[in-house]
């Protein structure tokens, strides 16, 4: 039989278990750098698979490292599992760890045939803690030929347009007063946050396509009748490159320094997590990839106008220094998407449970199609 015969079998005859894993980590959400539970569930399977795995390693209680083979050719697969405040697994990664995992079972006991190192990264905090960022900076993609992994969409594309991400607190520190009584002797904190959403608000009409502006404000006084001392916010910037993001993170955090001039408030401002870059998808891993995606029945969307913009992934700053792909797998639920609440009921239908396995496969066959072009190359 030949090597993908082998891993889909494998990967088909462990669907239950598999779909298990799925459902079990989306009803039981974990917020970033809290995923105690899924990363002991992804490690558990791993080493029950006869890998070799490290549970909190480069210096992250909930990152996971398992390795199986000890081939020339090293390719690593990323598993996500945190979620989202409030509405739980609503960008599905539960989906992708699972998947994650059925592609590491589909190549285990293959590895050293193919002459691959496989490595199952278990990588927490991609919902802005970037934890991939902190992982590549601690060696965990070092030497690495190629990075892969899957996420669940609305529909099948076969590279997310990543963009490039700079997110940060604001905080402001005024002085309170009586506002009735005495408004003239405050400093009011919640009108500088207001005149920075209005200033970047003004300033949108400058900003191309590829750009947004997001925030949220998460205190702006505690009374009607008390000047407000403080305000806090978090916002998150957005372009189409690093090199994009950089001066218009500048031009947006001028819109609150012009809050604080304004007001007479102190003001600080914080990196809330790493920058994600934008994400640049390896074009000969891609083709393998659909291929195989293809081969499984899976049809890709033909976008309208182009890619999506505006969404963003901490594979971004992995695809600058290794190649690397991140395809989308639809789950046939429009107009639920991303981030909405019916997003997250979506990813334990029979369309996720079927992505999980077909996303698995997909991978492994990807791996294996890379190993074989990579011994063509080297006889």
């Amino acid at each position: 039989m030949d090597p993908k015969s082998i891993i889909e079998r494998r990967i088909r005859t462990a669907e239950r278990e598999l779909v298990g894993l799925s459902h079990r980590i989306h009803a039981h959400p974990e917020l970033a750098f809290e995923e105690i539970r899924a990363s002991d569930w992804v490690a558990r399977h791993l080493s029950e698979a006869g890998f070799e795995v490290e549970h909190g390693c480069y210096g992250l209680p909930t990152a996971v490292r398992a390795t199986v083979g000890s081939g020339p050719l090293h390719i690593a697969v990323c598993a996500e599992y945190d979620a989202l405040p409030q509405i739980g697994h609503a960008c599905g990664h539960n989906v992708i760890a699972a998947a994650a995992v059925g592609a590491g079972l589909g190549l285990a006991g293959l590895a050293d045939d193919l002459g691959i190192t496989l490595t199952v990264l278990g990588t927490p905090a991609e919902e802005g803690g970037g934890g991939k960022v902190l992982m590549l900076e601690r060696g965990a993609f070092d030497g690495l030929d190629a990075a892969m992994m899957v996420h669940p969409a609305a529909a099948e594309m076969d590279a997310m347009p990543g963009s490039a991400v700079s997110m940060f607190d604001v905080s402001y520190r005024g002085r309170p007063a009586h506002a009735g009584a005495y408004p003239e002797r405050g400093l009011n904190a919640a009108d500088a946050m207001t005149v920075a959403q209005v200033a970047i608000g003004l300033m949108r009409q400058q900003t191309t396509r590829g750009d947004r502006i997001q925030g949220i404000v998460t205190e702006a006084g505690s009374a009607a009748n008390i000047i407000p001392e403080a305000s806090r916010g978090r916002w998150v910037v957005r372009s189409d490159t690093l090199s994009e993001l950089a001066p218009l993170t500048t031009r947006v955090q001028r819109c609150f320094e012009a809050g604080a001039l304004a007001t007479g408030c102190d003001l600080s401002i914080a990196p809330a997590g790493p920058d994600y870059a934008d994400l640049r998808p390896d074009p000969r891993l891609l083709a393998l990839y659909r291929t195989n995606a293809e081969t499984l029945g899976r049809t890709f969307a033909d976008m309208p106008g182009g890619a999506v913009v505006g969404a963003a992934t901490d594979m971004g700053n992995v695809s600058h220094v290794v190649p690397t792909i991140h395809p989308m797998l639809g789950l046939d639920c429009a107009p639920a998407v991303n981030h909405q609440p019916e997003f997250t009921a979506a990813c334990i239908t029979r369309a996720a449970d079927r992505a999980v396995v077909e996303g698995a496969v997909a991978m492994a066959w990807t791996a294996a199609d890379l190993a074989a072009s990579s011994r063509t190359g080297r006889s």
